[in-house]
């Protein structure tokens, strides 16, 4: 099937450079496996059921979103354990260690992409179940 999309003239630049230098025949494989690399990383919270350990990570335009993403992360209380903070310029990437309820966790990941100053959000479960207690590490 044929398609298209609307994409940076930058992003596209560095996306060609990349698949370029991994040795791939053209653009069209290399957007076919970003697209299974994208569904692969994006199934594995959808499909858990139960409780589990996670890192969510993202970037964004500290400037356009910052008081708003920090309401966000009040409400999911129950479930961050921790963040973490960089500033990188205008850009700030933070990270939040999540425990309990994979629907609350899988929520969170979703109001987080729910913000256009928000680049990307990645989802690392480290653990399906956390049927151990924090006093067990």
């Amino acid at each position: 099937m044929r398609t298209s999309f609307n994409v940076p003239d930058d992003l596209v630049a560095e996306f060609d450079q990349v698949w370029q230098e991994q040795g791939l025949d053209n653009r069209s494989r290399a957007v076919r496996e970003a697209m299974r690399e994208y569904v692969e990383s994006h199934t594995r919270l959808e499909q858990l059921d139960g409780d589990a350990v996670a890192l969510v990570a993202f970037d964004y335009r500290h400037h356009d979103v910052i008081e708003a993403l920090h309401g966000v992360q009040h409400e999911y209380q129950d479930v961050i354990l921790n963040t973490s903070h960089t500033h990188q310029g205008e850009w700030c990437l933070e990270s939040l260690f999540c425990r309990g309820a994979v629907d609350r966790i899988r929520d969170l990941s979703h109001r987080l992409r729910d913000f256009d100053g928000v680049r990307r959000v990645r989802v690392m479960v480290i653990r399906e179940d956390s049927t151990s207690t924090p006093s067990d590490h």
